[in-house]
C-alpha cells in the first residue's frame, strides 16, 4: 500500500495502517464535505486508477508489446517500440513531450502521479495555481503523497464531474465518469464494482 493512502488517513483522522476499507471511506467523505454519490464515484475510479491505491505514479516500464496495444498510433511495430521497452525514462518522453505543455525532453518530468494521475505540466501548473501549492512545480513527486487526493478532486472540479455524480450511482453515471476520467472504458467492470461496492459502505 502506498504512503500516500496512510498520508490521507492521518488527514482524515483515522488509523494509517494504509488499507482502504469503509471506515476510510466515510472518514474521507467526511473530511472533505463529500455525499455518498460524490464519495462513492471519486474513490471508485480512484481505486481503480491507481490498483487499489496502492499505486500513485504512472507505470511505464512496459514491453514492446505493450507499448503497439497501448499506443498503436505512436508504435506501430515490435521493431519500432523496441527501443523504450523497459525504459520508462525514454518511453515517457517519446510518449509526453511537446504535448500537454511539456517540452522536449520533459515527458519523464510530468508523468501521471496521484490517485487519478495528474499527468502533462500544463496540469500540473494549473492545478498549483488553483489550489495555491506552486511547490510541485519545484518537486512533481508531491503529487504522490501530500496532494494524490487532492488532485483527484480538482480532477472531478475542473471536468464538471460533480454533477454527474450527483444523479446517482448506477450503470450510466459511472460509464459517462469513466469516460471523462479514460478516455474510453477501460476497466469499466472493476470501476462499476469499485464504485458500486464504495457506495454501500457511505449509504
Amino acid at each position: 500500500m502506498s504512503d500516500a493512502m496512510k498520508q490521507l488517513q492521518t488527514k482524515v483522522g483515522v488509523t494509517p495502517d494504509g488499507s482502504f476499507g469503509p471506515k476510510t471511506a466515510r472518514a474521507i467523505a467526511k473530511h472533505y464535505e463529500l455525499s455518498p454519490n460524490r464519495a462513492a464515484h471519486i474513490l471508485g475510479q480512484s481505486s481503480h486508477e491507481s490498483g487499489g491505491f496502492k499505486l500513485v505514479r504512472e507505470n511505464l516500464n512496459y514491453s514492446a508489446e505493450t507499448m503497439c496495444r497501448v499506443w498503436p498510433s505512436r508504435f506501430k511495430t515490435i521493431e519500432e517500440a523496441a527501443p523504450y521497452a523497459r525504459n520508462p525514462k525514454a518511453l515517457a518522453d517519446k510518449v509526453y513531450s511537446n504535448r500537454m505543455g511539456n517540452g522536449a525532453g520533459e515527458g519523464h518530468v510530468w508523468i501521471g502521479r496521484g490517485f487519478l494521475q495528474l499527468t502533462g505540466k500544463d496540469n500540473y501548473k494549473a492545478f498549483a495555481s488553483d489550489m495555491r501549492v506552486p511547490e510541485i512545480l519545484q518537486d512533481p513527486s508531491l503529487v504522490e503523497t501530500d496532494y494524490a487526493m487532492e488532485t483527484a478532486l480538482w480532477f472531478f472540479d475542473k471536468n464538471g464531474l460533480w454533477a454527474i455524480a450527483d444523479e446517482g450511482v448506477n450503470e450510466d453515471t459511472i460509464k459517462r465518469i469513466t469516460k471523462r476520467v479514460n478516455g474510453g472504458y477501460v476497466g469499466l467492470d472493476h470501476r462499476l464494482h469499485e464504485t458500486k461496492k464504495i457506495h454501500e459502505w457511505l449509504a
